[in-house]
């Protein structure tokens, strides 16, 4: 398969690129922060989202969405780690709506997909509870109880787990481990908002005493890990775009300034040292560009090796723009330091989404284990 966009693929990238950076710019996010906004999102923003379609993109057309792939997912998430955009789509119209829309029953798909679809219902993955991504390493409790469950425990980075309508979360039951679709103000549930480093939100969410019922589980008992896996890849794959978007642009800044900066009486684009660093950096981003397309379609055709491919992408993609922002930052000299230009905030979001679902190292371990090295 050709990797590169068709022409659908391409005009949805375009679109979603041009409406963020005319509706929801890096300048949205530094005013969020600096309001310090209950959300963290402007929910207009989301509301637009809705509109153009973008919240449906991975629910199936019989619930009301767009009922596409991964490589549609990705050309949105690309356009979002270009402007850095704060809105909960990763976290409800990717992990939310696949888990949902693969696993969830007939009675949860009617009553939550239509509602994410249309940019009403809020969903967050609940699953991390250390500091690493180790989604095996679950100790939340799910007791049976007069025909229900009841979680005790607690999970922590959960992206945007402070607005959500519901939790999608992992615990422990006598069949292994086990997925149950939570309302976010069910009695017992407290959440304790994190603005992290990046200007965008995370939450530690305590569950004590919390009663489901036993309709609440998605999947059956026992299944979690299994249904995690695809859901996750999906995620990493998302993310991967996103750190696309962000290499991209930080590149772009970045030439954009050694073209316009003058030192010695001369523009310093004009350096070859500089010029080397840039061709080098574009060459990066080309390489992982074909990567992270390549397993998203991997992802969309059933394909054996999708996984490792997906490791494979999220990996490249976060030392691609690793080294994105910081050469970015560097080649803007002192300026690049401060808190007055944008460059930083570049800095500060790849940190965070190459943590997100897996750094690279983790990536780089798990594509080595599928590939049987």
């Amino acid at each position: 398969m050709a990797l590169v966009l068709n022409q659908e693929q391409d005009m949805l990238r375009e679109s979603a690129l041009q409406f963020m950076k005319e509706r929801a710019p890096v300048s949205q996010l530094r005013a969020l922060r600096d309001s310090r906004s209950d959300d963290g999102f402007a929910r207009e923003t989301w509301a637009s989202f809705a509109e153009m379609g973008f919240t449906g993109v991975l629910v199936p057309e019989e619930w009301g969405g767009l009922g596409l792939g991964a490589v549609e997912a990705g050309a949105i998430m690309e356009g979002i780690g270009s402007n850095l955009t704060a809105v909960p789509f990763f976290s409800t119209a990717v992990l939310g709506a696949s888990t949902l829309a693969r696993h969830g029953s007939a009675a949860q798909k009617e009553r939550c997909l239509p509602a994410i679809a249309a940019g009403e219902l809020l969903v967050a993955l609940a699953v991390d509870e250390s500091v690493k991504h180790r989604p095996e390493r679950v100790a939340l409790r799910a007791e049976p109880f007069e025909g229900g469950y009841v979680l005790d425990g607690e999970k922590v980075f959960v992206v945007d787990g402070h607005v959500a309508d519901r939790l999608i979360v992992s615990a422990r039951t006598g069949e292994g481990l086990t997925l149950f679709l939570v309302d976010g103000a069910a009695a017992g549930v407290r959440r304790e908002r994190s603005v992290i480093v990046d200007a965008h939100n995370a939450a530690r969410i305590v569950f004590d005493g919390v009663r489901v019922d036993r309709d609440a589980v998605i999947g059956a008992p026992g299944q979690g890990a299994a249904l995690l896996d695809g859901v996750f890849d999906i995620g990493r794959a998302a993310l991967a775009a996103e750190l696309l978007g962000i290499a991209e642009e930080a590149f772009e800044r970045t030439v954009g300034y050694l073209k316009e900066r003058r030192q010695f009486g001369q523009i310093i684009g004009e350096f070859q040292a500089l010029q080397h660093r840039a061709s080098t950096l574009y060459t990066d981003i080309e390489i992982t560009r074909a990567l992270v397309l390549g397993a998203q379609q991997a992802l969309d055709a059933g394909a054996p090796n999708a996984a490792a491919l997906v490791s494979a992408a999220k990996a490249r993609a976060g030392t691609t723009a690793t080294t994105a922002v910081q050469e970015g930052v560097q080649m803007h000299g002192g300026i690049g330091m401060t808190d007055e230009f944008e460059i930083g905030f570049f800095m500060k979001r790849a940190r965070v989404v190459d943590e997100l679902l897996g750094d690279a190292r983790f990536h780089a371990d798990r594509w080595a284990r599928l590939s049987a090295y």
